[in-house]
């Protein structure tokens, strides 16, 4: 009882910073490998999909309430996030993501020196394209990162939101919205494979989900209260964790 405790605790921190800017598995996934030394990998990711969904989609809904998403383009990559997902789910059953490990870290830092350089980036909103390219660019992003997350995952979210506001001109705060749903269908396809084949503890993810909605609640909040700045400063926080995890477990671990 102690342990679901403590990992429902870290799924309500998890949602909170999940909502503002993604990077909610970098909380949750080492509280469940904690908590669960000796549950199955497949089994603890899954139970980790089958919470965090619920925070992702939860988030969508609010963001959709103040911020104007373009569904036109959104939802068209989200199908294809979706399928990418599923696309990078199967090719991990074929090859190793080892080389990809190493190299996150770098592409992590070449991310956030991109962002720290160019002070103006994400803060004003003023989209680069409309109709089909938009709509095009858009579901190329979500292919391409909807593989990754399913071939590997780690900074999922925080990929959408960066390639949101460097190729589409979002700023942080519309790039977010627009990441949730993107995110909530990788979150579905991975959910989709795991549960197919038995690897969520539906008693566990039922508890975890209502912490990751209510501290996606609260971070919804705080990126609307605050706006594109504030969740600028979220992103930069959230990679240079990333990196620090991400490089430790590449290089030391």
């Amino acid at each position: 009882m102690t342990e679901l405790a403590l990992v429902a605790l870290a799924s309500l921190f998890a949602g909170c910073v999940d909502a503002i800017v993604g990077g909610g598995g970098l909380i949750l996934v080492p509280a469940l490998f904690g908590m669960y030394p000796g549950a199955a990998p497949a089994t603890l990711l899954g139970t980790n999909k089958g919470s965090g969904i619920w925070g992702t989609a939860w988030a969508t809904w609010q963001f959709s309430r103040r911020v104007q998403l373009p569904w036109a383009a959104m939802l068209p990559a989200a199908a294809a996030a979706f399928a990418g997902s599923f696309a990078g789910a199967w090719a991990l059953t074929l090859a190793s993501p080892e080389l990809l490990r190493k190299a996150l870290p770098f592409v992590l830092v070449a991310v956030l020196a991109y962002t720290l350089a160019r002070k103006d980036l994400g803060r004003h909103h003023a989209p680069r394209l409309d109709g089909a390219a938009q709509t095009g660019l858009a579901c190329a992003i979500g292919a391409v990162i909807g593989f990754y997350d399913g071939f590997f995952g780690p900074g999922t979210g925080s990929f959408f939101v960066f390639l949101f506001v460097r190729l589409l001109g979002f700023d942080f705060l519309n790039a977010s919205a627009s990441a949730k749903l993107l995110n909530t269908a990788t979150n579905a396809a991975a959910l989709l494979l795991l549960a197919g084949r038995g690897h969520v503890w539906w008693h566990v993810a039922a508890v975890l989900a209502v912490a990751n909605v209510a501290g996606s609640l609260i971070g919804t909040r705080l990126a609307l209260r605050h706006g594109a700045g504030f969740v600028r400063v979220a992103f930069i926080v959230v990679v240079a964790a990333l990196i620090a995890k991400t490089g430790w477990d590449a290089f030391v671990r």
